[in-house]
């Protein structure tokens, strides 16, 4: 009985610690512009101290990156299909989905959380810029969906038609990466790799090193002949509503004019959630009278 009281007090001082970093955090950053307001939640500060191992300068610094990346790169305003009554400029990512080499999945994996489905094998386009920025906006969008009380998503990467002739570049590889790590951190529970080709070892070679040491615990590779990989699905995944592409007893057939239906529906949600169609304002975080610059505008990024 003693020591199941000691635990309780001393998960309760843990808790009351992590709270305590977490407001320490958030002094440390001062004025904040109204989006990174919104996007600097309590989970938002917990999920980067997480990441920095609470260690609230890393963290700091961290997030200020990504605040500055947000405010340049607007992730909030790439959409589906532009929307006519924004003010805006939208990045239209459409034309990438055509194939359904990245889409959100119609199920959730065993714990409740959102699932992305990624197919390499049906690349479409050939802008690296495009292609990042459609990754973005499905990540963007999978955070919308996912249900309340969860802060992590799934990821289920088929190489079904994956080869050499469709391989995604180093840099593109590198890109998206960063992106993940170092812009959405702890927002990945695991991406497992369905079966990967032999072609994909050199790939792969390379590719792990751009990730860090918490990211790379979450990549799995499955092999459907292999028992522990079956039952590492089982484990993630009811098999009545995981595809059979990855093992699963359902159907996977991508509908792009539905899929679109939905995404245009989603990003009517997201122009609300993030006021897009309000005039800006400047909100101080917690700091009276505080005035801070207005935002800059959005990035220029290459045509391809």
């Amino acid at each position: 009985m003693f020591r199941r009281k000691q635990s309780q007090n001393h998960q309760e001082n843990g808790i009351e610690e992590q709270e305590a970093k977490v407001s320490e955090l958030r002094a440390a950053l001062g004025p904040l512009s109204a989006r990174s307001l919104k996007y600097c939640t309590d989970a938002c500060l917990r999920r980067y101290l997480i990441a920095r191992n609470w260690n609230v300068d890393k963290a700091k610094k961290m997030l200020e990156e990504t605040l500055k990346w947000r405010a340049t790169y607007k992730p909030e305003e790439i959409c589906w299909v532009s929307i006519e009554s924004l003010a805006i400029v939208q990045h239209e990512v459409a034309h990438e989905g055509e194939t359904g080499k990245v889409s959100r999945a119609d199920f959730h994996d065993r714990s409740g959380r959102t699932v992305l489905i990624l197919r390499p094998g049906k690349q479409n386009t050939t802008c690296a810029e495009d292609n990042i920025r459609h990754l973005v906006y499905l990540i963007e969008n999978s955070i919308l969906n996912l249900a309340d009380g969860q802060e992590q998503m799934s990821w289920l990467i088929d190489f079904t038609g994956w080869g050499l002739s469709v391989k995604v570049p180093i840099k593109t590889a590198r890109d998206c990466i960063n992106i993940l790590q170092n812009h959405y951190p702890e927002r990945l529970a695991v991406a497992l790799l369905y079966n990967p080709p032999r072609i994909f070892e050199a790939f792969w070679k390379v590719v792990k090193y751009f990730l860090d040491p918490l990211t790379f615990q979450k990549v799995k590779f499955v092999y459907p002949k292999k028992e522990d990989s079956v039952e590492l699905m089982k484990s993630f995944f009811d098999v009545d509503n995981l595809p059979n592409e990855f093992g699963g007893k359902a159907t996977l057939n991508y509908d792009h004019e539905e899929f679109s239906r939905l995404m245009s529906q989603d990003d009517v949600k997201t122009a609300k959630f993030w006021g897009l169609d309000e005039k800006p304002s400047h909100i101080a975080n917690g700091h009276s009278g505080a005035q801070v610059a207005p935002e800059p505008a959005p990035l220029a990024l290459p045509s391809c």
